[in-house]
C-alpha cells in the first residue's frame, strides 16, 4: 500500500537518490543531491516536501514539492516543483497521488499555482492537467539537462483569484493571440484589448551604467522608495527586501546615470548552473532610460556568453514596456492570468524570453492540450531566426512602400520564409488563391493554360496577390525557374493582419493597385486574358 505523508529528514538520502536516477548528474538544481540542502528545505516552512512510502516495505518511491510564497509582497504564487517517482514505483498511479495530494495540503494558502513540466515526455504534463492545471506557455531551453530542455507551463488558480483579477489587459499584437489561447484555456472569456499602434518607451542613449556595489545599495533603496510609478515587471525579489538576500540570491543590478545622477535601474539575477538568467525589477526617474536599460542588460548578456536563456514577467497592462521587450529580442512564451497582488486586485502577466541561443523545437513531446499553446511559441522562436532577412525584404519590396519602422517589423512578423526549389509548381489554374508570396530571391515563370509563359516575378515583386484579396480561385500557373526564397502571407493572415491594423491595410492595398498596373504594363495583357 502507498501513503502519501510529509517527509522527514531521514528521507533526505532516498530523496537524492530518486533525483539522480531520474536525471543523472546533470540536473539543473543542484541542491536536490546535497543531503544537508534538502534536509533545510524538507524543515522550511517556505517549501512542502512530500513522499510516497511503500507501507510493506518502508521503501521511498517517489516525491514531490510546492515552492511556496515565489511571488513578492506574498502574492499567494506557489510553485509546484518537480515530481519524481522511482523506477520501481512506476505504474502505480503514484505520480497522480503525490499530486493530488500537493493540491489538498496547499490549496488554502494559495491564489496561484504554477508547474513547468518537462516536454521531454508527457507523463507530468498529463498529471497536471488530470489535476486542474492548464496549459499557458512553453518556456523554451529553459533547463540544462546536457542538452537543454524546454517547460511547459501549467497554471491552476485557486480560492478567489480570479474574481480578483483585474479585466482587460491592454495587449501589443504579437502578445495577443497567447493571451487569447491562455485565457480560453482557464475558462475565462479573452477581455484584452489590443494596441493597434504600440509604442516602446523612447530611445535614448546618453547614460553611463554601474553595477550595484555594496555602497551603493542604499541610495538605490531610496530611489526605488520614492518611486510611485505602477510596477510594469514582476519577480520574486525586491531592492527592499535587504543586501543579504539579494546577495544570496545571485541578484543584480545595473544602475544608469545622467549628469551623474541616478535615473534608473535594472535587476536581474543569473543562475550560473542552469546558465539562465531573470529581470526582476525596474525602477526609473522617468521614461527616458528604460529602453536603454532593457538593451544594455541583452548586450551584456550576449557579449559574455553566459546565459542562454533570459525571462521577464511583464504587467499585462502596460504596451508600451511589452513592446521594449519585443523590440529587444524578447518573445511571448506564457500568458499568467491573475498571477501578481496590485493593490486590491491581480494583474495578468505576460513572460517574455530572450533565447540567446538557436531553437530547434523538433524533440518537443507536447500533451494534447498544450498543443495549440506550444505551436504559437515555437511559431515565433522559428520566425525569430529568419526574421532580419524578412524585414529586410519588407524595406525594398515596393509592395510594403510607405510603412513606418513599426509597420514593416509588424508585417514581417506576420509572414513565413517559404524555400523555393526549381521545377516547383506554386500554383495552377483553378487551384484556391489562398497564399501571398513577395519573392526574395530566385525567379517565378507565370504561364497560361495552355503553357504558354506570359511573364516572370523576381525579388521584391508579388505574387498572387489579386486573385487572393479577390477570393478567387488562380487562373495562370506559377513555376519556379531560378531556386530561391520567399515571403509568404495566408489569406487568412492578411485579413486578420488588415482587421488589427487598419492603417497597414490601407498601405497595401494602395500598393496592390499600383503593382498590379506596372505587371500589367510589363506583360502582355492580351495573352495573359484571352488565353487563359
Amino acid at each position: 500500500m502507498i501513503e502519501i505523508r510529509r517527509a522527514r529528514e531521514e528521507d533526505a538520502d532516498a530523496i537524492r537518490e530518486m533525483f539522480h536516477l531520474a536525471y543523472g548528474d546533470d540536473y539543473f538544481y543542484p541542491q536536490y543531491y546535497n543531503v544537508q540542502s534538502l534536509k533545510r528545505m524538507i524543515l522550511s516552512d517556505d517549501t512542502l516536501f512530500l513522499v510516497a512510502e511503500d507501507t510493506k516495505t518502508g521503501a521511498i518511491l517517489g516525491t514531490a514539492s510546492v515552492l511556496l510564497e515565489v511571488g513578492a509582497h506574498a502574492d499567494l504564487v506557489a510553485e509546484f516543483g518537480r515530481l519524481v517517482v522511482h523506477p520501481e514505483g512506476r505504474g502505480q498511479g503514484i505520480g497522480g497521488k503525490l499530486m493530488q495530494a500537493r493540491v489538498e495540503f496547499v490549496q488554502d494558502r494559495l491564489h496561484v499555482g504554477m508547474v513547468e513540466n518537462r516536454s521531454a515526455h508527457e507523463f507530468s504534463q498529463r498529471i497536471s492537467h488530470q489535476h486542474g492545471f492548464h496549459p499557458v506557455g512553453l518556456l523554451p531551453d529553459k533547463f540544462k539537462l546536457g542538452e537543454r530542455e524546454s517547460a511547459a507551463l501549467y497554471v491552476r488558480h485557486f480560492g478567489q483569484a480570479l474574481e480578483l483579477r483585474r479585466n482587460h489587459p491592454h495587449l501589443i499584437p504579437e502578445i495577443y493571440p497567447l493571451a487569447r489561447l491562455a485565457l480560453e484555456n482557464c475558462q475565462l472569456t479573452c477581455d484584452a484589448i489590443i494596441e493597434a499602434e504600440p509604442r516602446a518607451y523612447p530611445h535614448v542613449e546618453q547614460f553611463q551604467i554601474q553595477e550595484m556595489e555594496s555602497e551603493l545599495y542604499p541610495v538605490l533603496l531610496r530611489f526605488e522608495r520614492g518611486r510611485i510609478k505602477q510596477r510594469e515587471i514582476f519577480g520574486r525579489m525586491r531592492l527592499h527586501y535587504g543586501l543579504f538576500q539579494l546577495r544570496a540570491s545571485h541578484a543584480q543590478y545595473l544602475v544608469a546615470y545622467r549628469d551623474d545622477i541616478m535615473v534608473g535601474a535594472i535587476g536581474y539575477t543569473v543562475d550560473e548552473n542552469e546558465r539562465t538568467g531573470k529581470i526582476f525589477e525596474l525602477v526609473s526617474l522617468d521614461d527616458t532610460p528604460i529602453y536603454y536599460l532593457v538593451s544594455e542588460l541583452v548586450r551584456r548578456c550576449q557579449a559574455e556568453g553566459q546565459i542562454d536563456y533570459l525571462e521577464a514577467d511583464v504587467n499585462a497592462y502596460s504596451p508600451q514596456m511589452q513592446q521594449t521587450f519585443l523590440e529587444n529580442g524578447f518573445l511571448p512564451a506564457a500568458y499568467i492570468p491573475a498571477m501578481v497582488f496590485n493593490n486590491v486586485e491581480r494583474l495578468d502577466v505576460v513572460r517574455m524570453v530572450n533565447l540567446l541561443t538557436s531553437w530547434n523545437g523538433d524533440s518537443l513531446q507536447v500533451y494534447e492540450v498544450g498543443r495549440p499553446v506550444a505551436s504559437l511559441v515555437d511559431e515565433s522562436l522559428t520566425l525569430k531566426n529568419v526574421l532580419p532577412q524578412l524585414i529586410q525584404t519588407v524595406k525594398s519590396a515596393p509592395l510594403f512602400a510607405g510603412l513606418s519602422e513599426e509597420q514593416q517589423q509588424y508585417v514581417a512578423a506576420s509572414a513565413e520564409l517559404e524555400s523555393l526549389q526549381a521545377g516547383e509548381v506554386l500554383f495552377r489554374p483553378d487551384d484556391p488563391a489562398d497564399k501571398i508570396r513577395v519573392i526574395i530571391s530566385g525567379e517565378v515563370e507565370i504561364q497560361n493554360c495552355h503553357s504558354q509563359t506570359v511573364g516572370t516575378i523576381g525579388p521584391d515583386e508579388s505574387l498572387g496577390d489579386l486573385a487572393s484579396i479577390s477570393d478567387q480561385t488562380h487562373r495562370v500557373s506559377a513555376l519556379v525557374k531560378a531556386p530561391g526564397q520567399a515571403m509568404l502571407f495566408s489569406r487568412e493572415e492578411l485579413v486578420q493582419l488588415v482587421h488589427t491594423r487598419p492603417d497597414i491595410g490601407m498601405i497595401l492595398f494602395r500598393n496592390f493597385s499600383r503593382e498590379l498596373a506596372e505587371k500589367l504594363q510589363r506583360m502582355n495583357v492580351h495573352t495573359l486574358f484571352k488565353q487563359d
